[in-house]
């Protein structure tokens, strides 16, 4: 995602939108007594309220599992929703009050969150200066951690007002999923690919990581513009990309900025080309048409990257994660994200009990997070590096089956910065 810093709507609630304190380092970062409270901040309602929901029952899982404890403190999960029923999406206002409410809580001890890229480059400055250390499970914008190919001027140190990092994220950045997508597009054939981006910070980012993967691969884009997503219809951009000789589309953006109708427009003018799109749209409230998604009749050209992965092709420590998944939530197939949400939290109290006598130190706790190497998980064996990347790369190829999106194989990518 393409981070613009504060977005004008925080911006016009006021620099605490963007800001905010709650004590700084040393003795002042120290939480009193033995009960510790991991926030979390998810989009529950809207089109990325499965996601969320499924964020948080894997967060819960991975706390019930530890007894809700780390050696000597309890710790308390307390789940907050970043979405507004107005906005049916994540709401800048509201992600700055949760930020808030985490920060100005003397028991907060870590912040899971935030689920969209855009969230978290308001979020993080406010937890960075009250010394919070932030696990994303899902955040991919190259700005929030580093100024490779697809961030913006003055990003990531902008985030970090405090000078020091302490956002890391469990999912691979755009780099590395705009490789993917490139790779994936080259393989299915695609001469003229056109990029759209719904011009958020996730969208504009990857977009432009898409686009620089591409012509790595020899196959320059004809185009990444963007599209309104409070527009009715895109039957004007559709013919304007038809118009080049389009033969692949890559929709780059979140199914809450209106990328149904952009599709079923997209598709209607041009009915033989493929289409493309990331985790963003990657959900069933993309690919059922039952609960809103596209028809049925696009599912066979259509086709998105999530770096999430078969069940069989995780480690054992995954597939059980899986199969425990369905007994705590019987009746229910585990998202995708689950297995994000049920990482992030172990992650969470990994580094509290490998702060030792110091977990209750908020600076000391987020030093252990960056301290994170080969750490066995159910994601696999990774590090968290010094910006704060992990160093998976795997993303998976998901087709539509049965109006759900189905894990078709692996993709191994090369990121181009």
């Amino acid at each position: 995602m393409a981070v613009a810093g504060c977005t004008a709507a925080a911006l016009a609630m006021g620099v605490a939108a963007c800001g905010g304190s709650s004590g700084g380092g040393g003795s002042g970062s120290t939480v009193s007594g033995s009960t510790l409270t991991i926030y979390s901040s998810l989009p529950l309602q809207g089109a990325s309220r499965v996601q969320g929901a499924a964020t948080v029952n894997g967060a819960k899982l991975a706390l019930q599992q530890a007894g809700g404890k780390v050696g000597k403190y309890t710790i308390k999960y307390k789940s907050l929703d970043d979405s507004t029923a107005q906005a049916g999406k994540w709401d800048p206002g509201q992600t700055s009050t949760n930020a808030r409410k985490a920060a100005t809580d003397k028991s907060t001890i870590l912040y899971i969150g935030e689920f969209n890229s855009g969230a978290s480059a308001i979020s993080i400055p406010i937890l960075n200066r009250a010394v919070i250390g932030q696990i994303s499970p899902s955040n991919t914008a190259v700005g929030l951690t580093s100024d490779a190919a697809g961030a913006e001027p003055g990003e990531p140190n902008k985030y970090y007002p405090t000078g020091k990092r302490t956002f890391v994220r469990v999912v691979p950045r755009d780099t590395v999923q705009g490789a993917a997508d490139a790779a994936v597009l080259k393989a299915d054939g695609c001469k003229k690919p056109f990029v759209v981006n719904d011009k958020e910070v996730y969208g504009a980012g990857l977009a432009t990581n898409v686009v620089d993967s591409l012509k790595a691969q020899g196959i320059p884009s004809l185009g990444n513009t963007g599209w309104d997503p409070k527009a009715p219809n895109y039957r004007s951009v559709a013919s304007s990309i038809k118009s080049k000789g389009t033969d692949c589309v890559f929709i780059s953006g979140i199914v809450n900025n209106n990328a149904v109708q952009l599709t079923k427009d997209l598709a209607a003018a041009m009915p033989t080309a493929k289409i493309l799109g990331p985790d963003g749209i990657c959900t069933a409230t993309y690919t059922d048409p039952k609960q809103g998604g596209i028809p049925a009749s696009l599912a066979s050209r259509t086709q998105c990257t999530v770096a999430t992965l078969d069940p069989a092709k995780y480690p054992p420590a995954g597939k059980q994660f899986f199969a425990q998944y369905k007994k705590a939530y019987p009746g229910t197939e585990p998202d995708p994200y689950a297995i994000y949400g049920y990482e992030s939290m172990s992650l969470a109290l990994d580094a509290i009990k490998r702060a030792g006598a110091n977990g209750n130190n908020r600076q000391d706790v987020v030093n252990a997070l960056f301290n994170t190497k080969n750490r066995k998980s159910v994601l696999g064996t990774y590090s968290i590096d010094k910006d704060g990347d992990t160093s998976i790369t795997d993303y998976g190829l998901y087709k539509i089956v049965n109006g759900q999106p189905t894990f078709a194989k692996v993709i191994k990518a090369s990121p181009t910065g």
